[in-house]
């Protein structure tokens, strides 16, 4: 075997595991890709699952008799839990994951206000629509914060 022969095998060699090399670099790009639109997927289920029992806890506290601490507590579990999914989401603009992040804070830091009925129904349509996709769901979430007095009162 001549040094030219050596070095043609060689090549060809290193031809081939980069060929290898590339070909399990595609396929990896490719399963990494479609994981990611499945954990994605899993995020968007979720946050409309805890955006839907949002609206059934408003619902129960607004038609329930008794024990109104725990009822608002089960509102402010799903809203912050919604609120941890929208973070998590790639295809929610930031203007929609803050106005989410602040209906929640709303809800932990003013409960007072946030208990009362006309609120409650307020934010159970806006919950409902951001939970059917609709845009203006993030408007009328957003017109829920704005009407809160952040002073405390």
């Amino acid at each position: 075997m001549t040094q030219e022969h050596i070095m043609k095998k060689r090549m060809l060699r290193a031809i081939a595991l980069f060929l290898i090399t590339l070909i399990a670099l595609v396929i990896f790009i490719g399963l990494y890709i479609d994981e990611k639109r499945r954990v994605q997927e899993t995020y968007r289920k979720q946050f409309i699952s805890c955006l839907t029992l949002t609206g059934e806890a408003i619902d129960s506290y607004l038609d329930g008799e008794g024990d109104f601490p725990l009822r608002y507590r089960r509102i402010l579990i799903n809203i912050s839990s919604a609120d941890s999914f929208a973070f998590l989401m790639e295809n929610l603009t930031e203007k929609q994951k803050i106005t989410v992040n602040q209906l929640s804070t709303c809800v932990l830091k003013y409960p007072e206000q946030m208990q009362e009925r006309e609120r409650l129904e307020k934010m159970k349509t806006a919950v409902a629509d951001i939970s059917a996709n609709l845009d203006k769901g993030f408007d009328e979430a957003q017109q829920v914060v704005d009407s809160v007095d952040k002073q405390g009162l």
